[in-house]
């Protein structure tokens, strides 16, 4: 396998770097005159393979991140500020007026998520266009929000105006496989609930958050959301060391979610909405479509070369049925094409980690001195920022694979016999957040599913495991999530239940009337938004 070496398209050169010079605390964009660490891609832009430096980012250290919890407490105000007492009609015009503008930089990020985390043209485009989907989506799920509460109840002689408010300040973290998508299924949620957010973009897909700065700037009121870049030990462990954080906000590993949480001195009080690893199974049953089962797995397996959260990491295959799927599979896996993110028709891309393809390697490695082969031609084939993906079978317990989420191109098969072997795995897992099941008896299924929902979240019959459409929840048991995100359930992990009550008398109820007449209180109105 060789690296490709095709000339670049005009229109995906980088013929400028991005030098990310400013970051974003107060409603300001500060310059930065000090040190900064340079961004490259694992893609190469010559023939001889060379990393591609994209640009350079502020590297920030406790002073400026102190600087950034400053401003969003501030913001806040103990619950006072502009931004957490703001009509929900006017935090949506600045959530109306981010997105606007967000979309005139479409060609700007969707070419930077390709050149940083090596996303293929289709899938960049795609999350792009579901981002600013997921914001609109928002914007109405919170509409119908305030029109539900724009109203009193009355029970036992108590009147109630219940809504639901910020929490306070969020510390926010996205993770680099989708760097945009679902650092903003935090981050939007988050602010348009009148929270106030520092957020840190990934390692890898730091620089497409550059051309929205001024938007978020310009969009927002001071203090409400601050952008700060650098290491999350010299940024982000300051910040949660003085317990002024109120949620935190993290997809990515658990190792570094339960690093925070014990840097912050008050852990009760922390709000926690956590995305975190997940090893999902697809459980592969001997009546099967056996044509729609390999198109579903190699789909789930895969795509973006298995560095989603979301990928199907181990195979469980009936031994009935293994040998003509582990034939076929393969043959497809090999048939997939390997190439840059713009070229037509590529599936696998490289991996924007620099040392990805060693740890596969080692991976590999550990499976076949335990007893799996390589059952792929291409599999494990090896260029400077690529590792073809390698299908193993027979993998057991005892190999890496096995009990590692290794969020890239590897593939492990499990033969079982008996459907309580990949039930008592899921059981033991640490992980529980998804699984496809493939068959078509309703009575081998009907008990499955039934058993499966209380081991997973999500169920996905006959297809690949995925987090949309994003109206539906995505959460986890166990290790693999805290809190749940969605559309709807978003706007709820980051606020809470809040009310006014006053006895049902004459003296209270003239003075909710006259609050209401008045317009003088932004929480205490039935103002009903269309």
């Amino acid at each position: 396998m060789t690296s490709t070496s095709i000339a670049i398209p005009d229109q995906f050169q980088i013929k400028e770097l991005v030098n990310q010079n400013t970051y974003l605390v107060g409603g300001a964009l500060i310059p930065w005159r000090g040190k900064t660490s340079e961004v490259y891609s694992t893609i190469s832009s010559t023939k001889d393979y060379k990393p591609t430096l994209l640009g350079t980012i502020p590297t920030l250290g406790k002073k400026e991140a102190i600087n950034a919890l400053d401003a969003a407490v501030s913001a806040y105000n103990k619950g006072q500020g502009l931004w957490p007492t703001m009509k929900v009609v006017d935090r949506i015009a600045c959530m109306e007026k981010f997105v606007e503008q967000m979309k005139t930089k479409r060609e700007e990020v969707v070419k930077l998520l390709m050149w940083e985390i090596g996303k293929n043209l289709p899938d960049s485009e795609k999350e792009f266009d579901r981002t600013v989907e997921y914001i609109y989506d928002t914007i109405e799920d919170y509409k119908q929000m305030d029109r539900d509460s724009a109203k009193f109840e009355k029970n036992s002689g108590v009147n109630a105006h219940i809504r639901r408010g910020p929490l306070g300040v969020v510390l926010c973290l996205g993770p680099y496989n989708y760097p945009l998508n679902e650092t903003f299924a935090l981050l939007i949620p988050a602010l348009i609930m009148g929270n106030t957010v520092i957020f840190k973009p990934a390692k890898h897909g730091v620089l497409l958050i550059s051309p929205l700065l001024e938007a978020f700037q310009n969009s927002f009121p001071k203090g409400a959301v601050n952008i700060i870049y650098g290491r999350g030990r010299a940024v982000a462990a300051p910040i949660m060391q003085t317990g002024k954080i109120d949620v935190l906000a993290l997809i990515g590993n658990s190792k570094s979610a339960n690093a925070l949480q014990n840097q912050h001195p008050k852990s009760n009080r922390l709000r926690l909405v956590l995305g975190l690893e997940a090893k999902n199974p697809a459980i592969v049953l001997p009546d099967a479509d056996l044509d729609l089962a390999i198109d579903e797995c190699i789909a789930g397996a895969t795509s973006f070369n298995g560095q989603r959260c979301t990928a199907l990491k181990i195979l469980y295959v009936h031994e009935n049925i293994v040998e003509e799927f582990n034939k076929r599979f393969s043959e497809k896996v090999d048939a997939l094409k390997f190439g840059n993110p713009w070229e037509d028709g590529a599936k696998l891309t490289p991996l924007p980690e620099p040392d990805k393809p060693l740890y596969i390697q080692k991976l590999i490695d550990d499976a076949t001195e335990n007893g799996a082969k390589v059952i792929n031609t291409k599999g494990g084939e090896t260029t400077e920022n690529y590792i073809f993906p390698a299908v193993l079978y027979p993998v057991t317990k005892d190999m890496r694979v096995f009990q590692e989420e290794q969020f890239g191109p590897v593939i492990p098969i499990v033969p079982f016999s008996d459907i309580e072997e990949p039930l008592d795995d899921m059981a033991e897992s640490n992980y529980g957040q998804q699984v496809s099941l493939f068959g078509k008896d309703v009575k081998t299924l009907a008990p499955l599913i039934d058993t499966l929902v209380n081991l997973v979240c999500r169920v996905n019959l006959n297809s690949s495991c995925q987090r949309g459409p994003d109206v539906y929840p995505f959460t986890g048991r166990k290790d693999s999530a805290v809190a749940t995100l969605s559309v709807h359930d978003a706007l709820r992990s980051f606020s809470i239940r809040t009310f006014v009550a006053s006895k049902d008398n004459d003296y209270n109820n003239a003075i909710l009337k006259d609050l209401m007449d008045s317009r003088a209180s932004n929480f205490v109105s039935t103002d009903y938004i269309l």
